[in-house]
Formats: C-alpha cells, structure tokens, sequence
C-alpha cells in the first residue's frame, strides 16, 4: 500500500517577534542607566515548537482567535517568513494569497505585474503568455490591465493575484482572510476555483474566522491557540473547539 506524500512538512519550529515600547527620552536615559536594556522591548511567541504533516490533497483549516499563530504560520508555509527554530519544507511550486498585492510592484501595470509575479511564482514566459488571456478575463480588469497597479483598489489588486495565483497550477495553496476584500460575485467565483483545485488533487490550507466556509471547503482542522496547537482533526469538531473558546 502506496501512502499519500507530504505536501507540507513542518518540524519544531517557533517564532518570536519584539515588541517595542515607546518611552520617554527621559525614562529611556534612566532605563539604560540601570542596566535595563532588555526591558526596552517584550517577545511575543507567535509560534511555540510546532510539527505537522500536511498530506497531498488535503484541505486544512488553519483556525483560533487573533493572535493565536494561524496567519503565521501560514506565512512560514508561504515561506514569506522563516522560522527561529525548525524548519517548513513543501512540495512543489506553492501559491496563493497572503497579503493584498503581495508581489506586486506599483509603478508597473497590471499587464506587467501579471509576468512579474507569474514569474516570482514559478511560472515560465511561455506559460505566461499562454494563460494571459485567462488570468485577465478571470480578474475582470480588462480595461485596467495597462494601468498602473497604484491606482488600482484593494478588491482589482486581489482579483488580479488570486487570479494569477489560480493560474500558476500550485501543488499547494494558500488563502487567508483575504477573501474577506472582494466583492460577494467574486468571493463565489474564488470559492468555485478553490473546489476545481481541490478536485484536481492540489492541497489547500485556508486562515479565515468564517467557520461555516471553512465546513464546506476543508475535511481537516487546525486550531491554534497562543501559538501552540490545541487541537488536530476533524473540522467540525475543530469549530466546535473554537465555538467554546
């Protein structure tokens, strides 16, 4: 019996972020006096010694309250961070949308921007120019394709990213709340694009507080909790667990 390879490999890893505080210069001058260097600043563990598997073909919810470590450690899975501790590996080319406009650079148009994160994402010239066509009738910014992206809205940036990134054929993506900046036409066409990848196999892993979307989209949940895992399994069961906190 052939078993299922792992898309995503996560092992031990943790994550800390400083959080500075603003002082006066006066008590800065005083803190420092006394040798309190390192009271000057706080660490946050977004993520505490973290291993999972992700296997090919699955869909996984990432869930918990703010703060909790999901869109983290979505961003290590991204490979967007690195962690301090651990290591994150995957499986193929990895796409998605993590962050509105990620990737793009605004002085160029979209027609530009299309090839340039096309390319960041993996994708050959030929393969661009192939799917052109498709990537921008899916966005829905024909008329804008030549503008500049800095004059476009937050809802035409994602549209042309998801859209790009759909058309990359990732073997695993990623979607954050994200989904939440477009229109609700739109939000169903992304979902409906969701399913066609899930269908054909890819792997999915999705950061988002809408718990009955995450019910029809995902089989499997993961909810986080100060940055450790707290529960592992059913998505169902998974909501329930974030219903009760």
């Amino acid at each position: 019996m052939t078993s299922t390879p792992v898309a995503v490999e996560i092992r031990s890893i943790s994550k800390q972020f400083i959080l500075r505080h603003s002082r006066s210069i006066k008590e800065a001058v005083v803190w420092l006096a006394q040798g309190r260097r390192k009271d000057l600043s706080n660490r946050f563990h977004a993520l505490k010694d973290i291993t999972l598997d992700i296997a090919q073909g699955e869909t996984v919810a990432l869930l918990g309250l703010n703060g909790s470590g999901k869109s983290t450690l979505l961003k290590h899975i991204s490979g967007v961070m690195t962690p301090d501790e651990g290591t994150v590996r995957t499986r193929g080319r990895v796409a998605g949308l993590i962050e509105v406009g990620a990737g793009f650079h605004p002085d160029l148009s979209g027609r530009d921007n299309v090839f340039l994160n096309g390319a960041i994402l993996g994708m050959t010239e030929q393969q661009l120019k192939e799917r052109f066509e498709s990537i921008v009738e899916f966005a829905e910014i024909e008329q804008f394709i030549d503008t500049e992206v800095k004059f476009y809205s937050s809802g035409m940036y994602l549209r042309l990213a998801f859209s790009v990134a759909v058309h990359s054929d990732p073997e695993v993506f990623l979607v954050d709340e994200i989904l939440a900046v477009g229109d609700e036409p739109f939000q169903r066409k992304c979902l409906e694009k969701i399913g066609e990848l899930v269908d054909a196999g890819q792997t999915l892993v999705v950061v988002s507080h809408d718990l009955e979307l995450v019910q029809r989209v995902c089989r499997r949940g993961i909810v986080l909790e100060h940055g450790n895992v707290v529960f592992d399994g059913d998505v169902s069961e998974a909501v329930s667990v974030v219903r009760s906190r």
